[in-house]
């Protein structure tokens, strides 16, 4: 087990002697104390997710829902033409990478049949990248086969919400084809999650368990440095939970992983704010996005790519000595 290591962020200029970068941010920056150097040089040092991606600030991933019964923007996209018109506008937006999924794990959704999940994400990564779009793609699934059809189309990163416990297989899709995983915490299943979940110490816990996910990855053969890790928001959490997460969520970068961050729209930021409709919730989504990107979250998994990009322009520019 990886040894919890909580570091402080930190942004106010000018930085103090002695202080390190967190997980090679140009922005957020950290002091080590007396901790052993191998330790802080294991937070400070840079946590790169593919090549030509920039790793010293936060990546926004552009959510892109080829279902009809996602929480927020399901049923939005009529079909082929609709899901690519998406796609370009959040690559001309800036989009760091795509996010495309097949399958919702909202609280309460089914299943998917895998037949049905491919052929919802598959023709729509070989059509972007047969228009020559080179930003990176990530699949959303669960399943082995789902993710193999997307890396054959395409595909450069699978999310797993599951975290390599709901098919087995997928770990060896995963190390035969070299790509990262990000292996997210959830409490349950979509159909349960979110049933009476608790906790004694919701953030410890679901740091150990992602870093034995991690463990176990690593032992079926997925190279360490592929890894991204990612707390769940909002799967198998409640209101209390996510909050607690999100205020520590600087310990995660102890795993040694990137950290995926992905809290869009969803119910907690409801309930704060009074607004009841999930895509009406960009004021408050914009809020959480910049508060991980201050505790050093590597990657933002959002709705509204344009409207997070320019928040983060101003956030760096704020946060910047120069």
């Amino acid at each position: 087990m990886i040894r919890r290591i909580h570091p402080e962020p930190r942004l106010d200029r000018p930085r103090p002697e002695g202080v390190l970068p967190l997980a090679g941010s140009a922005h957020v920056w950290w002091h080590p104390g007396a901790l052993p150097a191998a330790d802080a040089a294991r937070l400070a040092a840079p946590k790169p997710i593919l090549p030509g991606l920039p790793g010293d600030r936060p990546l926004v991933m552009g959510i892109l829902n080829t279902t009809p019964d996602s929480f927020s923007d399901g049923g939005t996209l009529s079909g082929l033409e609709d899901a690519l018109a998406r796609a370009r506008a959040m690559v001309a937006a800036g989009a760091d990478i795509l996010d495309i999924g097949g399958e919702s794990t909202r609280p309460g959704a089914a299943e998917v049949p895998v037949d049905e999940e491919i052929a919802r994400t598959a023709p729509l990564i070989r059509a972007l990248r047969a228009e020559g779009i080179a930003t990176p793609v990530s699949i959303d699934t669960r399943k082995a086969r789902v993710a193999a059809a997307a890396i054959e189309a395409g595909a450069d990163i699978i999310n797993d919400v599951s975290a390599l416990t709901w098919d087995p297989d997928l770990a060896r899709v995963t190390a035969e084809a070299g790509v990262p995983i990000c292996l997210m915490h959830a409490q349950g299943t979509p159909q349960t999650m979110q049933a009476d979940p608790r906790y004694d110490d919701v953030l410890v816990e679901v740091y150990d368990w992602l870093a034995a996910r991690m463990d176990h990855a690593v032992a079926q053969g997925i190279a360490p440095e592929r890894l991204i890790s990612d707390p769940g928001i909002g799967f198998g959490k409640t209101l209390r939970h996510n909050l607690t997460l999100l205020q520590g969520l600087a310990l995660f970068h102890s795993l040694g992983a990137p950290i995926l961050l992905g809290a869009s729209r969803k119910r907690f930021i409801g309930t704060i704010s009074g607004v009841d409709v999930a895509a009406d919730r960009l004021a408050g989504s914009l809020a959480v996005a910049l508060h991980a990107a201050g505790q050093g979250a590597q990657i933002l998994r959002v709705h509204d790519v344009s409207e997070t990009i320019q928040a983060l322009a101003l956030w760096r520019a704020l946060a910047s000595e120069d």
